[in-house]
């Protein structure tokens, strides 16, 4: 009898730390490796000028860490950089940017960002979704159901705006 109440003691240890394992430790390895990528952009950039690439890599990293007012001003010299290289696939750094703002409750300048990325990449259903979210929020409920519409245009199986534009209809109809 006590030997079995082992068994199963030890059992159950081994699928806590199987379970931490596969779940826990890719993460943590995860992690890491954007602390690595975050001091080295942090330290590049603050002794010479970055790329596109690199600016709008570190301002991601300060949206994941929440950090919104300095993704900002690096989505902007991430803006900057682009135009001088002649980079055309901007509408990346406009939804990053619009995000950013949409974080601090700044939905009018986040529908501004991500209508400038949709004038570059009028498909893009990230930033449709985000426009259509955006003004939700400011209780623009004709123009959010608008977007979400125009996103299932492009991606039929797109949930978030199937579910959303269902909810949106039936505000509208009401």
């Amino acid at each position: 009898m006590d030997s079995n109440l082992a068994v199963i003691y030890l059992a159950i240890l081994v699928g806590i730390l199987l379970f931490t394992f596969v779940n826990v430790v890719p993460q943590i390895f995860k992690n890491r490796k954007i602390e690595r990528n975050f001091s080295r952009l942090r330290n590049k950039l603050s002794k010479e000028k970055g790329t596109t690439q690199e600016y709008y890599e570190l301002a991601s990293i300060y949206s994941e860490k929440k950090v919104y007012s300095q993704a900002v001003s690096l989505f902007q010299k991430a803006l900057k950089a682009a135009e001088e290289e002649g980079e055309e696939n901007i509408a990346v750094i406009y939804n990053g940017l619009g995000f950013a703002y949409f974080a601090q409750e700044q939905y009018d300048l986040a529908i501004r960002q991500y209508k400038e990325a949709l004038k570059t990449k009028p498909d893009y259903v990230t930033a449709l979704n985000n426009l259509a979210h955006a003004y939700e929020r400011k209780n623009l409920t004709a123009q959010a159901l608008q977007a979400y519409e125009e996103a299932l245009k492009y991606d039929p199986k797109n949930s978030t705006a199937k579910r959303r534009a269902e909810s949106l209809r039936r505000l509208v109809t009401a």
